[in-house]
């Protein structure tokens, strides 16, 4: 006599009959579902209120320190890139549900519910009031921050170069200086005189940095742009 093989998921589903029903099942899944939507909903609530100065109570044993940064190293990064460090009530971009998952995690770890989260990004990805790579953070005191999550896509690698112009009035003044030459040598020869001569050339190279330059003026201030040093953790458009 030949002995029938044993259909484990067979023996696992009779098992599972005789301690519980269907019913019971579905209704627990469900009751566990409902409580994880309320702990989502409880969690994007509190990333859409203003930040308060907290100290989130985290469990230092369990964070990685490569995940932790000062407020000062946050800052030079914004400088550098032409970021902008604010809170996440004013970010207008949709929070992905791994970040969410991310802070529940945290949050069960640590047994606290995190508060005061900041983010890092580009300036179009803020709601900012009138006067590519977002970075969500939680404060742990003292002017440190850890971060949480980051997703979406990387800086184009010449945005540092790209925004260097940015970063104060000597920066400024220098690009236009060296656009200003290279736009020169644009000028064809002969245009204003029959023979080129050095006085020429210095002559046209001042008028074009004053060409430039009140371009650069219009554009700064009249559309209310201001230097990297001054926006980073302002939320205003025009600061």
């Amino acid at each position: 006599m030949i002995l029938p093989k044993t259909d484990i998921e067979d023996k696992l589903l009779r098992t599972k009959n005789k301690l519980v029903s269907n019913d019971t099942i579905l209704l627990e899944v469900q009751q566990l579902l409902e409580k994880d939507f309320e702990i989502e909903s409880e969690i994007e609530n509190r990333l859409s209120q203003p930040s308060k100065n907290v100290e989130n109570a985290f469990d230092f044993e369990l964070l990685e320190t490569e995940r932790i940064y000062h407020i000062e190293q946050i800052k030079k990064i914004c400088t550098d890139y032409r970021l902008r460090f604010l809170d996440s009530k004013y970010f207008k971009g949709e929070i992905p549900q791994s970040a969410i998952s991310k802070i529940k995690h945290l949050e069960k770890a640590h047994g606290i519910s995190l508060e005061g989260f900041k983010m890092m990004a580009p300036s179009k990805l803020f709601k900012l009031e009138d006067k590519d790579d977002p970075l969500l953070f939680a404060p742990i005191g003292n002017g440190y921050y850890y971060l949480i999550h980051k997703w979406g896509n990387d800086l184009h690698p010449l945005r540092k170069l790209l925004v260097w112009p940015f970063r104060g009035m000597v920066n400024l003044t220098i690009t236009t200086l060296i656009v200003s030459y290279f736009a020169t040598f644009l000028v064809p020869d002969g245009l204003f005189s029959k023979s080129g001569s050095n006085a020429q050339f210095w002559i046209l190279f001042f008028f074009m940095f004053k060409t430039i330059g009140a371009i650069v003026i219009y554009y700064g201030f009249a559309q209310g742009k201001n230097f990297n040093p001054a926006i980073w953790n302002s939320k205003y458009f025009n600061a």
